[in-house]
């Protein structure tokens, strides 16, 4: 998909219509082998770094607003030269760790005050998150308050204490939303954000065609374009440069017009085995530890599923999320895979049912 995606783009940008799909192909060969060692790998290991794994991810998260690179108005990159990266997606496998261990650790607490709601939704998860909000990023705000979340409640923490959290947090974010939608994108009057624009365009994307509802009406062109059983692999017409980077987060809508209905249920079925084993993969773990990775991986990937196809869909505002192993991003890719492998190992370590 990548590559049939990705080819009118990489062809106009530099004249080689194979540029992304033999960089993502590199990624994707290095990011199974690290799959297949770390499966290999006793999961039980992480416990012991997950301290640092916090720290680190928060520093390399801080580090972004001052050395990181910009792109289309937001800065979330490290550039290291050979390797360029968001530090946002090793720090959700990191804070997935941080989060199985210190919920593990603190397991005979989580019913309390302190453990259950003061730490956690008060101390741990809002460093990361201011950081992360920073970055302009809000997609993966949502995403890492979602699965932490998750892994709250899996691990025990009394539903009243998770309520008034919840409260709080949406008063907080409400606020912070609210003063980033109305604020102006730049010093001119007038000039509505980026993010009310999203919106606006959600709700009515054909009221601006050729402006902020572009991308949006492509896709759905495509979607509906696809049919049954789609033009054929390859035959996309709304990638020849109608939809902006169509082999990113709007992968899945090239896949719709060349696959049609029949291929995108069998990706979203895909999904939700995917989903299902996870969870299963939880339910059957040795200890809690195990238990809440495998929840927390599982919750990530397919929270990350549901949101790209729904904005693909045009079912919620543009929030620039990848669909997980299909969209272009060799870093990306290579963490999934990572992640997997860690998934894999709980699963070869559970019990047999």
């Amino acid at each position: 998909m990548v590559l049939s995606a990705s080819s009118p783009s990489a062809l106009a940008e530099s004249g080689n219509s194979y540029s992304y799909v033999t960089k993502q192909a590199i990624f994707a060969v290095v990011g199974v082998v690290l799959m297949l060692t770390i499966s290999r790998i006793d999961y039980r290991i992480y416990s012991k770094f997950a301290k640092i794994a916090y720290i680190g991810s928060v520093i390399v998260l801080a580090i972004v607003p001052f050395l990181g690179s910009s792109s289309k108005g937001a800065t979330r990159w490290l550039d290291l030269g050979f390797v360029r990266f968001q530090p946002s997606e090793i720090a959700k496998i990191a804070l997935i760790i941080f989060y199985a261990a210190w919920l593990t650790k603190n397991r005979d607490k989580i019913k309390t005050f302190k453990t259950g709601f003061f730490v956690p939704f008060l101390f741990i998860t809002p460093i990361a998150l201011i950081l992360v909000l920073l970055q302009n990023h809000l997609s993966v705000t949502i995403i890492i308050i979602a699965v932490m979340s998750i892994m709250l409640l899996m691990s025990g923490t009394k539903i009243r204490y998770f309520i008034v959290a919840g409260a709080i947090g949406a008063v907080l974010i409400g606020s912070f939303l609210v003063y980033k939608i109305t604020k102006p994108s730049d010093s001119s009057e007038g000039k509505e954000s980026f993010r009310l624009a999203r919106i606006t365009t959600f709700l009515n994307p054909w009221e601006d065609l050729t402006g902020d509802g572009w991308q949006v009406v492509q896709s759905l062109y495509a979607i509906g374009s696809g049919g049954l059983f789609g033009a054929g692999l390859g035959e996309s017409k709304q990638k020849f440069l109608y939809i902006p980077e169509p082999h990113n987060d709007f992968i899945f809508s090239v896949l719709a017009e060349e696959l049609g209905f029949i291929g995108c249920s069998v990706v979203i079925i895909l999904f939700a085995i995917f989903i299902w084993r996870g969870f299963l993969i939880a339910m059957r773990a040795e200890d809690m530890f195990g238990s809440l990775i495998a929840v927390g991986i599982t919750s990530l990937i397919g929270l990350q599923a549901i949101m790209n196809i729904a904005v693909v869909t045009s079912s919620m505002p543009n929030t620039g999320i990848p669909l997980p192993f299909f969209s272009y991003g060799g870093t990306a890719l290579v963490i999934l895979l990572c992640s997997v492998g860690i998934l894999l190992n709980i699963s070869r370590s559970s019990k047999k049912v």
